[in-house]
């Protein structure tokens, strides 16, 4: 891994000096647009709207806009702010960990400590572990104050940027206002279907499908040239994927017999998903 960051976490009067590296990767497969009468690439120029030309990404710079001014802000400019040239992670409370809504956290970065810093870098995992708490620090990091919660991930300390307070919506959902009657029997059942599906979360066992299809689709491509029939390389469509169920106890016992039957099997097979509306046919893409 290559890191992004230099700095330092401190709390209190402890100083600890770190490399920063992204904790996550994307998987998905790389695509750019080209012209579908001739595969040509297509690119985006950056055009000057005064002068015409297209300009080099060296030589441009961010602007502010009121509507009537606008304000040219250089890299010089963005420099010269003092959160820009801080690169203390500065640990600013310990809070409990069960406080730190996941729905706030946002990039995950791993945190790697200097030599000279692995026992201060261990004191502070070690004390983050024997309290069960999150420190929520603040640093600055390309051209942008954060706020994220910096935690224990097996021995290393993980930094993960957090959303501002007011980036996270509320929910106001007028259809929510009215609490439909739920019947214990319905209860009971919908109980019985999330036991027989209780397990201990493994990421492992999860695949993005999507992705997978999209290779087996290059590689066919690839392999028998650029005309080729989908259905021949994925098999044919589930038409009953969207099936019309309308009664929500009879979907509720059908996962449930599912579930049983699998487990009888010894097939684990996803449960097909059920709608209380039958959806609208989709229109063929031109």
């Amino acid at each position: 891994m290559r890191s992004i960051w230099k700095g330092a976490i401190t709390f209190g009067l402890v100083n600890v000096p770190v490399k920063v590296y992204s904790a996550t990767e994307s998987h998905d497969v790389s695509l750019h647009q080209v012209h579908n009468q001739d595969g040509g690439r297509i690119r985006y120029q950056r055009r000057c709207e005064v002068c015409g030309k297209i300009v080099a990404y060296e030589d441009i710079d961010k602007a502010y806009d009121d509507g009537a001014r606008t304000v040219v802000l250089t890299d010089e400019d963005f420099a010269s702010l003092p959160a820009e040239r801080n690169h203390e992670i500065e640990v600013v409370e310990f809070v409990p960990a069960d406080q730190v809504d996941v729905m706030r956290l946002d990039k995950a970065y791993y945190l790697e400590p200097e030599e000279r810093a692995l026992k201060p870098y261990t004191l502070l995992r070690r004390a983050l572990e024997d309290s069960d708490r999150t420190a929520i620090v603040q640093f600055a990091l390309r051209q942008k104050t954060r706020l994220a919660a910096l935690r224990v991930r097996g021995n290393v300390l993980l930094l993960q940027t957090m959303l501002w307070d007011d980036e996270v919506r509320s929910p106001a959902f007028d259809v929510l206002a009215t609490t439909p009657r739920i019947s214990q029997k319905e209860r009971d059942m919908a109980a019985q279907l999330v036991d027989s599906l209780s397990e201990d979360f493994n990421p492992a066992a999860f695949t993005d499908d999507y992705q997978e299809q999209l290779r087996t689709l290059i590689e066919a491509k690839l392999e028998k040239g650029a005309t080729l029939d989908t259905e021949a390389t994925f098999g044919e469509p589930d038409e009953t994927a969207d099936a019309d169920v309308v009664d929500l106890m009879e979907a509720l016992k059908r996962s449930v017999d599912r579930k049983k039957a699998s487990k009888k099997t010894g097939t684990t097979k996803p449960a097909k998903k059920t709608s209380a509306k039958k959806p609208a046919k989709k229109k063929a893409a031109s």
